[in-house]
Formats: C-alpha cells, sequence, structure tokens
C-alpha cells in the first residue's frame, strides 16, 4: 500500500490511480471529510481517473493511515500533511475537490503562503478548486452536523456496530434517496464499510479541528487566476446550504454550479451531503471535467 512518513512520525496511505495520464493532463486530488475514507471515493475517482491522474488519501489516524502520538488534530495539520503528500508526489500543477472537512483543509492548504506563524509556500499551482459540502468558518447551527451515536463502553458485536453506524450514514443522504427501492442495495453495501478504518476517537479529534479554526480575512488573500467552483445540495442534513452561499461571499470570482441538462451541468440539487453518490457518476464526472476545461477570464 503506498504511503509516506510524516516528519512527526504519522503515516499517511494514498492510492493514484489514472497515473498514465501524468504526463498529459492535470492531476485531480480528492480531499474527504470527517471520517471519510479514501475508499469513498470509489464511483468518482474511477470515473475520473480513466482521463487523468487522481490521488485520493486518508486523513492520519484514519483507514491505511496511522497517527503519530496521540496528538490534538488541528486543520492546519491536516493541510500540512496534504502538502508534504503532494511535495513527495512531485506534481508541479493539480486541482482539487474538496468534500466537507476536506473543502477546509483545501482552502487551508492554499493559505499556507498567508500563515502568520509558519508562512509556507506552495511548491506547485493550483489551477482549479472545488469545494462541495463545505464551509469556511464553524458550524454552530446544532441542527446540523454529523450524527454522533453513543457507543456503550464494552465491546460491540458486529451487529451492534452496524446499528450504531446506520443513523450517520443515512443522514448522509435525504429521505427520498433513502426510500428508493434502487438505492437500497447501495446503503447496504455502503454499511459495513462505516465499521471499519474510522475509529471513533480520531473522528471526535476531526470534528473538534472543525470547531476551531478561523479564516478570518484570507480569502481576499487567495489569486485571482485560481478557478473555484462551489457545490451544494439542498437537502444537505450535515452542511447547511448557507454554508456555500458563505463561500461564495468570501470568494466573489467563486461561480456556483449550473443546473441543468447541458453538458457539465448538474442535474438538480435535490441531493444530500454525500453529493458523489446521488445520479449517475458520469453526470459528476462531466461537471468536474468541464470544470477543468474552463479557463480563467479577467475579472472586475
Amino acid at each position: 500500500m503506498p504511503h509516506v512518513i510524516l516528519p512527526d512520525g504519522a503515516r499517511l496511505g494514498f492510492d493514484v490511480f489514472g497515473a498514465e495520464h501524468q504526463e498529459r493532463v492535470t492531476p485531480i486530488v480528492l480531499v474527504g471529510g470527517v471520517s471519510s475514507l479514501k475508499g469513498d471515493w470509489e464511483r468518482l475517482s474511477g470515473s475520473l481517473a480513466r482521463v487523468r491522474p487522481v490521488l485520493v488519501f486518508d486523513h492520519r489516524g484514519m483507514g491505511d493511515s496511522k497517527l503519530a502520538d496521540d496528538e490534538p488534530l488541528s486543520i492546519e495539520l491536516l493541510a500540512r500533511d496534504l502538502l508534504f503528500l503532494l511535495v513527495h508526489l512531485g506534481w508541479k500543477e493539480l486541482a482539487i475537490c474538496g468534500f466537507s472537512m476536506g473543502g477546509v483543509v483545501t482552502q487551508q492548504l492554499l493559505f499556507l503562503p498567508y500563515n502568520s506563524e509558519r508562512p509556507t509556500p506552495l511548491p506547485f499551482r493550483v489551477t482549479h478548486v472545488l469545494l462541495t459540502g463545505s464551509l469556511c468558518s464553524p458550524l454552530r447551527d446544532k441542527r446540523y452536523g454529523l450524527l454522533i451515536q453513543p457507543v456503550p463502553n464494552r465491546p460491540l458485536s458486529r451487529q451492534e456496530k452496524l446499528d450504531v453506524a446506520r443513523p450517520s450514514l443515512e443522514r448522509a443522504f435525504d429521505l427520498k434517496w433513502i426510500s428508493d427501492p434502487q438505492n437500497a442495495e447501495r446503503l447496504e453495501a455502503l454499511l459495513p464499510r462505516m465499521i471499519v478504518g474510522r475509529p471513533q476517537k480520531v473522528i471526535m479529534k476531526q470534528l473538534r479541528a472543525m470547531n476551531r479554526f478561523d479564516f478570518t480575512g484570507m480569502h481576499e488573500r487567495l489569486p485571482r487566476s485560481t478557478e473555484f467552483l462551489v457545490i451544494h445540495g439542498d437537502l444537505d442534513a450535515i452542511v447547511p446550504t448557507y454554508c456555500g452561499e458563505e463561500i461564495l461571499r468570501r470568494i466573489p470570482w467563486a461561480r456556483r454550479g449550473r443546473i441543468g441538462t447541458e453538458f457539465g451541468a448538474v442535474e438538480s440539487l435535490q441531493f444530500g451531503h454525500h453529493w458523489f453518490e446521488y445520479f449517475d457518476v458520469q453526470m459528476w464526472h462531466d461537471v468536474v471535467e468541464n470544470f477543468l476545461a474552463s479557463k480563467h477570464l479577467a475579472r472586475l
């Protein structure tokens, strides 16, 4: 399993798919959210890898990655982890799709050159950034967020683990999607994955990190040459739609995903947090590829 050892001894497990395209097209990095693993991207990563290199990885402490010690996590630490991995790969130009917490990590990565205590230049150019189901300030609305089930202080049977994980997984979708018999098989396939490689202790660290970041005054320092696309489902029960609107206000040259049936448009905004599990994956493939083909235009 490919991995890198971070400066503090932690380990990041990663995969690069579609490496045969590396000399011809810009690679894309898919950055997951709280509790996510690199395998969660399988539908989209597999499709995109047909035409470009795709990097997926596990945040420290999750899946194939390891913590250094019992250290606290911060968004900045996770961003520097990603920076180390990208330097290791040696890519000079890339695009990033940051989902949920992954979008916060992506923003933090872009802010590292302007860090007040430890400014760190990026030795690569980020051409395009998709921020999906994400946010740019801590979420204080208790109606939203991950559903964390209390876990008994004893070893759980496999069925008990599945029962604990089910409400959290279902919250990532909407009631109509869950009730559709065509999605039942997919939901049951996803559920066993929720109880492997996702230690609750690390998830709680990630949630605490999501309450402690501060991007005040940072977005205005982003280069206007970097393209931004914001995609946010109206049925997102974890990160509300007004978080996507806030990103659009903070990054005034960012675009929102087009709605419609033409190439590169999102069919509808009627989707929940796990947007990449909705619709035919070819639609999302086309959304990403159409965005990555766009060039910077002079802006007022």
